[in-house]
């Protein structure tokens, strides 16, 4: 007799169990794709770190390129649910500014992983993953978010597209050169929740006199 004979909901261990096998195995290669971007990453690594088969990987993968494209998925996904639910098309341009910046930076201070992940992508894959991540998504919202506010004169005259680079830059650079910020003999903790609440407003009043129109 199958599970699903055996009764209603029998069936729902096995399932449960290879959703957190596979979160388990996400995790693991989010960190290490964070710490090696994708080409120095090696599957054995994640599998020594998660007690996973190397098999089992490839069985809910394919390939390291298959685990790599379902991280950075899983990465965005937070960040992307999180924006969309903001519904920044119905408010001012300045206000959707500041409400889409603090979405971003409180994710990536949940996740700050991510901008390391994106770091590797651009300088060992040259964009080839990016592409076709999430990633695309967001920042396309926020260049329109300021094309909004350069038609209705409340941001000063600016190249979205360049602005919203020079924007991401103020935001991330900050966990993707944390190693090295962390030197400066000040004992301060950089990923603390108090510090990251403080280069969260730094940067949102920083970005927001910036942008605006004099």
């Amino acid at each position: 007799m199958t599970q699903a004979k055996t009764g209603r909901g029998k069936n729902i261990k096995p399932v449960r169990d290879a959703e957190a096998t596979q979160a388990v195995i996400l995790a693991a290669a989010e960190e290490e794709f964070a710490q090696h971007g994708f080409t120095a990453t090696r599957t054995e690594a994640i599998a020594d770190k998660t007690k996973v088969a190397k098999s089992m990987i490839y069985y809910y993968f394919k390939d390291k390129e298959g685990l790599y494209r379902a991280v950075l998925t899983r990465s965005h996904a937070d960040l992307l649910e999180t924006i969309q639910k903001l519904e920044l098309e119905q408010l001012s341009p300045e206000v959707a500014l500041e409400n889409f910046l603090r979405a971003l930076l409180n994710c990536v201070s949940r996740n700050p992983r991510l901008p390391t992940i994106m770091f590797h992508e651009a300088v060992q894959n040259q964009g080839k993953y990016y592409k076709e991540s999430s990633s695309v998504n967001i920042d396309t919202i926020l260049i329109a978010i300021l094309e909004r506010g350069l038609t209705a004169g409340v941001f000063r005259s600016l190249d979205p597209f360049q602005a919203a680079i020079n924007i991401m830059g103020a935001c991330l650079f900050y966990f993707i050169g944390a190693g090295n910020i962390k030197q400066f003999p000040q004992g301060k903790r950089l990923l603390s929740k108090a510090m990251l609440e403080q280069h969260a407003q730094e940067a949102i009043a920083l970005i927001l006199a910036g942008v605006r129109s004099s």
